[in-house]
C-alpha cells in the first residue's frame, strides 16, 4: 500500500482558514487579560504570574529580567522589588517599561508598554506583612544587584538579620517598593497555524479614558 498523497499547502491554509473561529475578541484590555490570565492559572505549571520586565539604563542600553505581578485593575500592573537594585536604579533614570507574559501551555502571550510610578508607601506596607516572614528578612539582607564575595557571605548576613528580627514584626525596609505600570499600549498575541498568528493591539486615548483596537498583521 502507497501512502496517501500529502495534501497541497494551498488547502492545508484553506481548512485552517475555515477552521479560524476562535479569534482575539473584546473591547476592554483589562478583562480580556483577566479571562487570559485564568486561563493560564489552571493550566501554567509555574507561575503564571511570572513576567519580563524592560528597562533601559543611563545610557539607553535595554535590560530586561523576569518578576511577577502582584496586582492589576484598570489603573495598571503592580509589582514589587528592591528599589536600588538594577531594575529599580533604572526606573529611577526612566520611568518607562515594558512587560511581556509569554504562556508557553496556552501558547498565546501579552505585550505591554507604559509609563511607570510608585505605589504609595501604606500600599507597599500591606503587601510587604503578607510576605513569609523569611522573605521579609531576605528583603532586609540582600543589597540587590550590587556584588558579593560568595553564597557564605550572604547567609551570613541573612543570619545577621534574622538574629535581629528574632523577635516582633519585620517593617518593609525604606528601599523595597511597589510599582505600577500604566499601559499605554496591550497587545495580546495568539498562536495560529502555519504563523499566521492572531494579534489585536488595544491603544490608550490621550486622555485615558478609552481604548481603540487593531488587528495587526502577524
Amino acid at each position: 500500500m502507497t501512502d496517501a498523497p500529502r495534501i497541497p499547502p494551498h488547502h492545508e491554509i484553506e481548512t485552517a482558514f475555515e477552521e479560524d473561529n476562535h479569534t482575539i475578541t473584546g473591547e476592554n484590555p483589562f478583562l480580556l487579560f483577566q479571562d487570559w490570565m485564568s486561563l493560564a492559572e489552571a493550566k501554567e505549571p509555574n507561575d503564571p504570574n511570572a513576567m519580563a520586565l524592560a528597562t533601559v539604563d543611563a545610557t539607553d542600553l535595554p535590560d530586561a529580567r523576569m518578576v511577577l505581578l502582584k496586582g492589576f485593575d484598570d489603573e495598571g500592573f503592580v509589582f514589587y522589588t528592591n528599589s536600588e537594585s538594577a531594575k529599580g536604579r533604572e526606573l529611577d533614570h526612566n520611568m518607562q517599561a515594558a512587560l511581556l507574559f509569554h504562556w508557553k501551555s496556552l501558547r498565546r502571550q501579552v505585550r505591554i508598554r507604559g509609563t511607570v510610578s510608585l505605589l504609595p508607601a501604606a500600599e507597599a506596607d500591606v503587601y510587604f506583612q503578607s510576605r513569609p516572614r523569611a522573605s521579609r528578612i531576605g528583603a532586609w539582607a540582600s543589597q540587590q544587584s550590587r556584588p558579593i564575595e560568595s553564597r557564605k557571605a550572604l547567609w551570613q548576613v541573612v543570619t545577621k538579620e534574622a538574629a535581629h528580627f528574632a523577635i516582633g514584626s519585620i517593617p518593609r525596609p525604606p528601599y523595597w517598593n511597589g510599582y505600577r505600570v500604566r499601559p499605554s499600549t496591550i497587545e495580546f498575541w495568539m498562536d495560529k497555524p502555519f504563523r499566521l498568528h492572531d494579534r489585536v493591539l488595544f491603544t490608550r486615548s490621550p486622555d485615558g479614558k478609552d481604548w481603540t483596537t487593531q488587528r495587526l498583521f502577524p
